[in-house]
């Protein structure tokens, strides 16, 4: 298929954002060195935000496309954790808040930045639920480049009938709807009842529930979703959508497509089938198989709402037709399905709690398209993938972001944590070990929060190995670990240099063509004698490290 031009422009912002050369994008604008009350507004855990657990959101809003408009409201109930009087919720400054109500009373709330300060009139008593209704108006920033920065995006489809969707991650679902904006706290559930022009559909998480004709040129459809899910993962899709069913064991498979595209979609779409053998052989059966699986087009590229993942490749193979690791094997599958549906699994139900952490989502996610590639087409090709995209590792900023801030780390996130996560499968050198490593992390995680520690103490503890200065290295420090080699003597010495605190991780090399392995330390050892450089060759297709041959 020949590429458009929004094909050809999206595939060169990627390119860049993967390579750290652009530093405007939603996710991956990397570390900076100042942060103001805002950005701490947003990234910190303070009495205001952690003294009350969010249960549910329950959305109810009328989206108008022709106006680029949003009004209506979201009833939160929460769990008091701590007793106290004042809550922070979150809602863009440009949106307008018309009011608060809680116990039929309008509740008083002050504005800084992006984050609103909701005073009630008594002290709210620890254990106690409770609930608030906060209605709100406005016209949403829109975005410019989605999914790479945040907003709606109102567009028409080829029949020029409205096409509206939202991407949010990184930048904040507070955008467009009041919440808790931190990923540390989850809702248990949430409905989502959204009013669309006639004639459209809107296609949002979970089932639907219902359809309403509200007498006055538009049409509620609801939808309830019953797993905990992520704020910016509550999604809205409008649309002249088409429903294909499917199902795959025991999960429904649920795409909705334009109604031009149903018969490419349904021929395209078999590929989920195959993805699903995989992943449930790998990481555990789909996460949240009660609110089914969906694929919803999208008028941009892709993200990973739960439940009703958004999909733009244009029905082809590879990111747009290309391939990200320039060796041929990315243009055998479509990138967004295979990618944005891995992250049901890691990033959705496996969820850090602190977006610096954001590897957790992303490594791990990178790493699943090397492991679909191998269930398809076996381990050598996964492993030609990951080595292809070492091109667009920077190694310039670390994976791991500043806490506290909503700072997440470099784009090396991505390519660099899924050749991490590759390197430490070659380090423990038994795949069967492997692959029950990886899926009881994945069941022993599922709809969790949680942190780079703790992953990383579950990889060691659940190995016997010593990771933690393996993980420390390539996440907290930018370079590369590099095997150093000096030949005293006849003899050849070799040892690692290395950021991490007592890294010792051993190494597969080829030394006269047959494969031995090694284990460097900071400190010199040497070969046995007679062993030439010149006949030292590093397994780098199974390690990723800095090395003089």
């Amino acid at each position: 298929m020949k590429s458009t031009t929004f094909q050809r422009n999206a595939f060169f912002i990627l390119t860049c954002l993967l390579i750290s050369l652009c530093g405007n994008a939603q996710l991956l604008d990397g570390k900076r060195q100042k942060y103001t009350k805002a950005d701490t507004l947003r990234g910190s855990l303070r009495p205001e935000r952690t003294n009350f657990d969010m249960l549910k959101y329950n959305l109810n809003l009328k989206v108008e496309p022709d106006k680029k408009y949003i009004s209506g409201y979201n009833k939160i109930t929460f769990e008091v954790l701590e007793s106290g009087k004042k809550m922070q919720l979150d809602l863009f400054e440009n949106m307008q808040i018309d009011s608060i109500i809680y116990k039929n009373d309008a509740l008083k709330y002050t504005r800084e930045a992006n984050a609103v300060f909701i005073h009630f009139p008594k002290e709210l008593k620890k254990g106690k639920k409770e609930s608030l209704t906060f209605y709100y108006s406005g016209n949403p920033t829109i975005a410019r480049t989605p999914p790479w920065d945040g907003g709606f995006i109102f567009t028409k489809d080829k029949n020029n009938k409205d096409w509206v969707s939202v991407a949010v991650q990184g930048t904040g679902a507070s955008l467009w709807y009041p919440n808790k904006d931190h990923q540390s706290d989850e809702p248990e559930e949430a409905e989502i009842h959204i009013a669309a022009p006639n004639g459209l559909m809107n296609v949002s998480n979970g089932r639907l529930t219902g359809k309403k004709d509200l007498k006055n040129g538009f049409t509620q459809w609801s939808w309830k979703v019953t797993n905990t899910i992520n704020n910016y993962n509550i999604i809205i899709n409008i649309g002249d959508y088409v429903h294909i069913e499917d199902e795959y064991k025991d999960l429904d498979l649920d795409y909705y497509v334009l109604s031009y595209n149903k018969e490419k979609a349904i021929k395209h779409f078999a590929e989920v089938k195959p993805m699903m053998d995989c992943f449930y052989e790998k990481f555990g059966t789909y996460p949240f198989e009660e609110d089914s699986f969906k694929l919803v087009e999208t008028p941009y590229l892709g993200m990973e709402h739960q439940s009703a993942v958004a999909y733009g490749n244009q029905y082809v193979n590879g990111y747009l037709g290309n391939d990200l690791s320039k060796t041929g094997v990315g243009l055998r599958w479509d990138f967004i399905t295979i990618h944005e549906s891995a992250h049901e699994w890691f990033g959705n139900s496996i969820t850090a709690s602190d977006i610096a952490d954001m590897w957790i989502h992303e490594g791990f996610t990178s790493y699943a398209e090397a492991v679909y590639i191998e269930c398809r087409w076996g381990k050598e090709d996964a492993l030609t993938y990951l080595y292809g995209l070492r091109n667009s590792i920077g190694n310039q900023e670390p994976i791991i972001g500043d806490y506290g801030v909503n700072s997440e780390g470099s784009a090396d996130m991505y390519h660099k944590g899924a050749n991490m996560i590759n390197t430490i499968r070659s380090v423990i050198n038994d795949d069967e070990k492997w692959w029950k490593l990886l899926k009881d992390f994945s069941l022993t995680f599922k709809h969790q929060i949680t942190t780079s520690e703790e992953v990383i103490a579950f990889f060691e503890e659940n190995t016997k190995e010593n990771l933690t200065p393996i993980f420390k290295q390539y996440l907290y420090f930018s370079k590369l670990p590099e095997l150093e080699i000096k030949k005293e003597d006849n003899v050849v010495y070799y040892r690692w240099k290395a950021n991490a605190e007592n890294f010792n991780m051993p190494l597969n090399v080829l030394i006269n063509g047959k494969e031995t392995r090694i284990f460097p330390t900071p400190d010199w050892k040497s070969f046995d004698n007679g062993i030439d450089k010149k006949n030292i060759k590093v397994n780098e297709r199974e390690f990723y490290i800095n090395h003089p041959f």
